[in-house]
């Protein structure tokens, strides 16, 4: 079996796409900048070609050649800094490109990449874990965008039948993140470097999982052929950047970790608190424990550096 995968050389991408060849499936990768991640390693079973998600032409020529009959859509923009129309044309215009080459040509499977964005602050729910159900809270460029992927898959599916799975992935960490929200991220890299780094709060929280994790689920959720939901949160670790940081020093005992105030960033959090179950039962997805990742982390900075591993 053959697997489209949009945005296939990014951070999620070059994760997933070894995962899909381990269970001995072939993979083309559609990427605007298909020589940033090398897959040489696997031979033919992994193609990579340009193609630009917001033109409807590379999307549906590209996927057609690939004689798919499943498809993954990576590619978006993570934070707010794009101007308004051309973020629009990523995640919105790109994203149906993607819905509908996958209807003209009968895409058995399309799986696509929504956000814990779209529930916005905890605050909204009190302190009880958000449900896939919940009503969207969120309000920045990027929530509102991937509801209306969300909302667009439903549209989809309603009026034609296509089976499109969305996953709202938590906060990835990994020590490669450069993009969206990466205090989880840099308050484990930097001082894995040897650099000072400073956060407002200490009380402010985060649902970390790792980049191999959210791999692991993409790849078992388009490996079913009709999922029993539309939408699958991934969960993660609930843990504060104070929390974080006391890891890291577990295992850096000199990492410069400043906060500005103990509390005051809790009530401003993003959605931390996440109910999993639907994607645990059906799937069996489990977690490497938190401290493990951050070691791993660590140690993958270390390595970069030429510095030895540390041992757990």
């Amino acid at each position: 079996m053959t697997i489209f995968v949009i945005g296939g050389t990014g951070f999620i991408g070059t994760r997933v796409i070894p995962l899909l060849v381990a269970r001995g499936e072939s993979v083309v990768c559609m990427d605007i900048n298909p020589h940033t991640a090398n897959f040489s390693a696997h031979g033919d079973k992994v193609k990579v070609v340009r193609g630009d998600v917001t033109q409807f032409d590379d999307v549906i020529n590209q996927m057609q050649a690939s004689g798919a009959d499943r498809v993954m859509n990576l590619s978006y923009n993570l934070g707010q800094e794009l101007p308004p129309h051309i973020a629009t044309k990523l995640n919105i215009v790109g994203m149906d490109n993607c819905f509908e080459a996958a209807r003209i040509l009968k895409i058995k499977h399309t799986v696509y990449a929504s956000s814990l964005a779209v529930n916005g602050q905890q605050k909204h729910f009190g302190d009880r874990p958000v449900t896939e159900d919940d009503l969207h809270r969120g309000e920045n460029q990027y929530a509102m965008h991937k509801s209306f992927n969300e909302w667009q898959a439903k549209d989809y599916v309603a009026k034609y039948g296509m089976t499109l799975t969305g996953i709202r992935p938590a906060n990835v960490t990994g020590p490669d993140k450069v993009r969206g929200s990466v205090d989880h991220v840099n308050i484990v890299t930097r001082p894995a470097r040897g650099e000072a780094i400073e956060f407002p709060f200490a009380d402010a929280m985060r649902c970390p999982i790792h980049v191999d994790d959210i791999a692991e689920v993409f790849v078992r959720v388009i490996m079913a052929d009709k999922p029993k939901h539309q939408i699958y949160s991934s969960g993660g670790a609930v843990v504060s950047l104070g929390e974080i940081a006391d890891i890291v020093r577990s295992y850096l005992p000199d990492a410069k970790i400043i906060f500005g105030k103990q509390t005051g960033g809790k009530e401003s959090s993003g959605n931390y608190l996440i109910d999993n179950s639907r994607l645990v039962s059906e799937f069996g997805v489990q977690y490497r424990p938190y401290r493990e990742r951050v070691l791993q982390i660590i140690n993958a900075v270390r390595a970069e550096q030429g510095l030895p591993a540390i041992k757990g």
